[in-house]
């Protein structure tokens, strides 16, 4: 895995010819968004059950106190067992080559802000392969038990209404670690499915308004994959637009209007030959990973033995590679924890701001998303401070899908970002 903190292939001669230099410590200004809150008719609206809600606007400044972290052996016994009856899942470990699009991911999940991931390659390129071999790798987090939104304890802005209200009345709640959650999003998913609707059963039987959450509220602090995001209809594009956007998902449906937190990782793999993706998701996607077909008649061969190892005896060839995985892991854990600490100098940012400029960068995303992916990477390799090749590995996969289209340059728009980064940085 020493491959994965490299740079890709495009720019590997470039790197290699010249020097740079290290940076001192500073930090990022870290973006918050606002809390939401929601009432219908006067009533909070939540799995059936309608609560009378007092007129005004809550403030959630929340301190949690009252937190019981449950740790049931049998639990533990249960979820072993079940993981061990899903279908097994190609180890990420065992990818040969794609070391951008791998680190892609691998940064990703460190730093959820950073904002996914979009990869477009040819077909056959092991991209869906990659991001759903990534399940083994994924930490842990605390939830609450039972909630639907897999709501943080800690922080009310991923928090469900239900949560906050039991917070606010001094309840104890009920905290168990879970591994983040990876959603597939289907292309023939219908909006009713991914945003969430009424709940038949409840309003039948018990005669009440009641809301049955989606794939959004699913996917909440998790991972939301999208195969083929290319092709996805223009009416579920809207949805994913407004959720990314403001890290809230809001249902109106038939008398029931009600919001729930949906942040989450969107990551979106494709081929550019089957459609272009509009232009406003591609700019939702924080990086972008180009995935090529491996042309070494040596590395063909050995993925094709390991894909016929891995067909015939999954566990036996999952087995092989647990070492590994549980290194990667460790790396993924201890990098998520020492990320608050990394740092990176005021000239350093200054300098990708310059970047950012001079290419014609719309927006400010382009200069966030490069400081969160170069802290993410300093993280990754046991640093706390951030350095010049840290920046120089991140910012073409940062940079390459904001650039403006020219239908007449021929060059790779990665190659425009490399060349411009060594114009500002020597």
């Amino acid at each position: 895995m020493a491959g994965i903190f490299g740079t890709s292939s495009s720019s590997t001669a470039i790197l290699a010819s010249r020097p740079l230099s290290s940076a001192s410590k500073s930090s990022i200004p870290s973006l918050s968004l606002p809390l939401c809150t929601w009432r219908s008719r006067g009533r909070k609206l939540y799995g059936g059950v309608g609560v009378q809600l007092k007129k005004g606007r809550s403030q959630f400044h929340v301190a949690v106190s009252n937190v019981a972290t449950e740790i049931n052996p049998a639990e533990k016994a249960q979820k072993l067992a079940a993981e061990e009856s899903q279908r097994p899942v190609y180890p990420f470990a065992a990818i040969v080559g794609q070391d951008e699009m791998k680190l892609c991911l691998l940064l990703n999940v460190i730093d959820p802000k950073i904002g996914g991931v979009m990869i477009m390659g040819d077909r056959g390129t092991g991209k869906s392969t990659t991001v759903r071999s990534l399940v083994d790798l994924l930490p842990e987090i605390r939830v609450v038990s039972g909630d639907p939104f897999n709501s943080d304890p800690e922080d009310p802005e991923s928090m469900g209404m239900e949560v906050r209200e039991s917070i606010l009345k001094g309840e104890q709640l009920s905290i168990v670690m879970t591994k983040i959650n990876m959603v597939d999003l289907p292309l023939g998913a219908t909006e009713d499915r991914v945003c969430g609707t009424i709940d038949i059963e409840k309003a039948l039987t018990e005669g009440v308004k009641a809301f049955e959450p989606g794939l959004l509220a699913k996917a909440n602090r998790g991972i939301l994959y999208v195969d083929e995001v290319n092709l996805l209809d223009d009416h579920l594009v809207d949805v994913l637009l407004d959720s990314a956007a403001s890290g809230w998902n809001t249902v109106e449906r038939e008398g029931i209007s009600i919001s729930h937190p949906a942040r989450f990782i969107l990551i979106g793999s494709g081929n550019p030959e089957e459609g272009e993706l509009r232009p406003q998701l591609l700019d939702r996607f924080g990086m972008h990973a180009q995935v090529g077909t491996v042309r070494d008649a040596e590395l063909r061969v050995k993925i094709v033995e390991e894909r016929a190892r891995f067909d015939k005896n999954p566990k036996e060839f999952r087995d092989s590679y647990k070492a590994e995985q549980e290194k990667l892991q460790q790396q993924i854990s201890s990098a998520r924890s020492d990320l608050s600490s990394v740092q990176i100098d005021h000239d350093l940012r200054v300098k990708i701001s310059k970047v950012c400029s001079e290419l014609n960068v719309d927006g400010l995303r382009g200069d966030i998303v490069t400081n969160r992916a170069a802290k993410a990477l300093a993280a990754l390799k046991g640093r706390d401070n951030v350095i010049a090749e840290d920046i120089a590995t991140v910012i073409p996969n940062c940079l390459r899908h904001r650039l403006r289209k020219d239908p007449l340059e021929s060059i790779d728009s990665g190659l425009l970002v490399i060349e411009k980064f060594y114009e500002v940085f020597s």
